[in-house]
């Protein structure tokens, strides 16, 4: 493996609540557990490190606890800053609730993450073995969005692989248009490609766990998933995504990807959390188990 993950995305810190269920309008419920963790594009990374990929966080952080937090669980996994923390304000906050079934609902207040400026970006030259990982989310904040349109299109060949998010609906047409235009590989839920329409050349649909169908050159290959006992599936399409990343950097087919990563997914949802990630060898066991 000689390139790197290259995150434009947003880490954020994540504040999870496990509730019974979700409150009606208006109304309240006492959740079982409470934690702060690092989240967002933090899991996406934390997944293609735990699969053995040297990864760079490209996206902007900030000063204060939810920045010293995030910086701090970046390192421990091994991951790269590209940049200093800005001075402006602190990283943003995403209320993660999980209700009974294991289902997770997001309310994101945006910080310093969503101001990762052209200046800060025309720092990094992504190489021709790098795989550069665009989030849906970037589209949403203008600042982010104005940077990546400049900087994208003049990568020296790195592959672009691109995960919409659940906001897809919210992003502008035109402008998902012309990124698509930039991108080598998608990979999102089944509801997000209905709503991307058009896909590119390579494309890893998420089913959840019935595991992912692969858009490979005008062919469709259903991957099946691996059966678990669901436990929270806070970050399942994170890991996916990011082992899928790590495996497309070690050289394998995207069939051969998406079988490992549908195998991390599975793993990741038997742990409460939004980083659960397994490790590689873990992944080893359950796909050799599984053949």
């Amino acid at each position: 493996m000689t390139g790197r993950l290259v995150h434009t995305g947003q880490v954020v810190v994540d504040l999870v609540m496990t509730v019974p269920a979700l409150p009606p309008p208006g109304g309240d419920v006492l959740a079982s557990s409470t934690n702060l963790l690092p989240g967002g594009g933090f899991n996406v990374m934390a997944a293609a490190a735990r699969s053995g990929a040297r990864v760079l966080y490209a996206g902007s952080h900030g000063i204060g606890g939810f920045g010293d937090l995030a910086r701090a669980a970046l390192a421990a996994e091994g991951v790269a800053l590209a940049h200093e923390a800005t001075s402006e304000m602190d990283t943003g906050v995403v209320v993660v609730l999980v209700d009974a079934t294991g289902e997770r609902t997001f309310a994101t207040g945006t910080g310093a993450e969503g101001r990762l400026s052209a200046e800060l970006l025309d720092r990094i030259t992504p190489k021709n073995d790098d795989v550069v990982y665009v989030s849906g989310y970037s589209w949403l904040h203008e600042i982010n969005r104005g940077a990546l349109v400049e900087w994208l299109p003049r990568l020296p060949g790195s592959r672009i692989l691109f995960d919409p998010g659940p906001l897809i609906g919210d992003i502008n047409p035109g402008d998902l248009h012309d990124l698509l235009s930039t991108v080598d590989i998608v990979s999102c839920t089944a509801r997000e490609a209905e709503v991307l329409g058009e896909l590119p050349p390579v494309a890893v649909i998420r089913e959840g766990a019935k595991g992912c169908r692969v858009h490979e050159n005008g062919r469709i290959t259903d991957v099946p998933g691996f059966p678990v006992d669901v436990v929270d599936t806070t970050g399942a399409g994170d890991t996916h995504c990011g082992v899928l990343a790590a495996e497309l950097l070690r050289g394998s087919t995207v069939l051969d990807a998406a079988v490992r990563a549908n195998a991390a997914a599975a793993l990741s949802v038997t742990r409460r959390g939004p980083a659960t990630a397994p490790g590689r060898e873990e992944i080893d066991r359950l796909v050799e188990a599984m053949r």
